[in-house]
This record gives C-alpha cells, structure tokens and sequence, in this order.
C-alpha cells in the first residue's frame, strides 16, 4: 500500500466510525428508547428485560449506519484535504482524482463485505431474541396463537426433505387446517399428503379425512390412497411450531432462500421474503455508492466543517431512503420485480455517483 493510500484511509476512518456512533445515536434515540420507554409503561418490562432489548437492538441498527457512515467520511475526508489545499498540490503531482477516489472506493467494498457477513451471521439471530423478549417475557405470551399460512420445514445436511404447510394455526387448540406434506429425496418430490385438518393428541400429531399421492421419478402419480385418520410425520409441540415461525428480518439468506422455495411449491405469495433476501446485499452495497457520491462532494473547501458535511449527509441519505422506501413499498406488493425494488435506489445513487466523479475528474 502506497504512502498516499494510508494518509487517505487515516483521515477517512476517523470520521467513518464517528459516523457510525453519531447516526447510532440517532436510531437509538428516536426508535429504540421510546419503544423502550412504552414497554416499560405498559408492560412494567423489568431492568434486565430492558437491557436485553438495547443490546439485541444494536446489531440491526449498526448495520444500517454503515452506508451512512461511509458518505460522511467521504464527505468529510475530502472536505478536509481541500481545504487545506492538499488535493490540488496532489493533482499538480499528477495525480489524477480517480487515483485519489481508488482507497475510497476499495475501503467501502471492503466495508460493504464486512456489512453483508455482519447481517448474515448477527443481525438476525438478535432480531429473533429482541421479539421473542418482547413477545414472551414481556408481553407475558400475548403472541396471537392463530396463524394463517404457516410453514415447517424439515432439513437433513442442508437438503430439505420434508415440508409441512398448514393454511390456518391454532396453538390453543392444537389444530391444523388445510394441511399439506410434501416429501423429497434428492430434491425430488416423492410424496403429497393433504388432509383437511390435524390435530395434537396424545404427544402427537393425527391427520383426519385426506389422501396420500406418491409420485415417480418424472412426478406422475404412481399411487393413490385415500385415509380417515393417520398419523402426521411431524414430531414438534404446538408451542415450538409457534417458535418456529420467523419473520423474514429473523432469517439468514439461506433461510429466506429455503422459504421461497417452500412457499413457491405452493404458490404462494413471497414478495416479502424476496424483498427482503435482495436488500440483503443492496443495503451493504449502498456503502460503495454513498463514497462515489461523498467523494467528489466532499471537495470544496466550505464542506471541511463536521455540521455542515453531517447535515449534506443527511439530505442525501434522505432521498436515498425516500426511494428505497418507495421501490419496497412497490415490490412487497408485486408491482415491480423485487430485484429492482432492491437495487434501483443503488442504480439511481450509482449513476449520480458517476456524474459526480466525472465533474470533479475535470
């Protein structure tokens, strides 16, 4: 690493990780607390209880910050430099600006690598804990135990090799209806049990008026078998297919991926989930292009100032939230492909990010 990539990077992460803690302090302040604040209120939510849901709020909050973060120490390293005529005595060396954009650019991939595998592996598994503290020790199990549309999957080594879909859920009861089995070998479909309800009896879980398809290879029916009653091949309590059921912020990307797939055998509708398992990448990569917008904006001398580059800051991330908010809103309810409801806000920022670099390069 070159002399002139070090001094770039050191003014650049010191205004990145002040970012992080500022723009933390923002969601923290106007989101968390006051949910905080209600739970205690109307639930008496105890000392312990409070602080398990600050720390399991953390992770889907930091994340966030990272694109954000990125833009303000763009803006603010750049800022900097020229004001202290610096970037012109590197362009009178015959530096170019791309060459002085190339260690902006590289620290917010490696940033936006770091976003993905920190949403991946800790954003979820805190987003699960935070509701379930929420849910059960806090609202005392006051979690609606009717569900409509639930899914539960059977994995074997990462292979799915039975699915359960019930079109209604009644923990009280212990009841299914309109329940479906759909059994795989080698990601095959073998087997289709449907049963028009189930019910928990006796530690376990017995299906009533339905019919046993077994399929061939080619996935004709090779075999017909209509039953009264039968045993499910499912051996959870109603209480833990309850726990079960996860929200798409709660899944990994392997786990979002496996329920659309699960909810498409069915037909169903997964905009959500595909909303969802596409902004898991978009969000982290906002971080690349945030930096080719703070970057050029960052260059006149006026924009040196930490108020004035947070407050420029703001107004960028606003429009790029508006956007995203808006494209979400469209591919959650199937007007737009979710893989455009995800990355036309980064189009949109990439090609003003272009424009920008291009103007300042002159």
């Amino acid at each position: 690493m070159r002399i002139l990539d070090k001094y770039i990077l050191k003014e650049l992460f010191g205004p990145f990780f002040w970012g992080v803690g500022a723009f933390s302090s923002i969601f923290i302040g106007t989101g968390t607390l006051f949910r905080i604040a209600q739970y205690i209120t109307q639930y008496g939510a105890s000392v312990t209880e409070v602080l398990k849901l600050f720390i399991y709020s953390l992770p889907g909050i930091v994340v966030v910050t990272f694109p954000m973060s990125m833009l303000l120490a763009a803006l603010l390293a750049f800022g900097r430099l020229s004001s202290t005529s610096e970037i012109t005595a590197m362009k009178s060396g015959g530096i170019s600006f791309y060459r002085l954009a190339a260690p902006v650019i590289a620290a917010a991939f490696l940033v936006s690598i770091f976003a993905v595998a920190f949403h991946e592996f800790l954003v979820p598994a805190a987003n699960a804990a935070y509701n379930y503290t929420v849910y059960y020790e806090i609202q005392k199990n006051e979690r609606p135990k009717s569900q409509e549309y639930i899914v539960i999957k059977d994995i074997s080594q990462g292979d799915i090799r039975r699915l359960t879909f019930a079109r209604r859920y009644d923990e009280t009861t212990g009841s299914m209806y309109g329940v479906t089995i759909q059994e795989f070998e080698n990601d095959n479909l073998t087997r289709v049990e449907n049963a028009e309800r189930a019910v928990w009896q006796q530690d376990r879980w017995i299906m009533y008026n339905g019919v046993v398809h077994d399929l061939t290879t080619g996935g004709s029916v090779a075999r017909t078998m209509h039953f009264d009653e039968q045993v499910m091949p499912l051996d959870k309590k109603p209480a833990n297919i309850s726990l079960e059921q996860k929200k798409p912020e709660e899944m990994t990307i392997k786990e979002l991926k496996q329920q659309i797939k699960a909810l498409r055998r069915e037909y169903m509708n997964t905009s959500d989930y595909e909303v969802e398992l596409q902004q898991r990448l978009s969000i982290p990569m906002a971080s690349m292009v945030f930096a080719l917008i703070g970057t050029p904006l960052g260059l006149s001398p006026h924009r040196s100032s930490s108020s004035i580059g947070f407050g420029l800051s703001i107004i960028v991330i606003f429009i790029y939230y508006s956007i995203m908010t808006f494209t979400t809103a469209l591919g959650q309810g199937g007007a737009i492909p979710a893989v455009w409801a995800a990355w036309i806000p980064n189009i949109i920022a990439l090609i003003a990010g272009g424009l920008l670099v291009r103007r300042a390069a002159r």
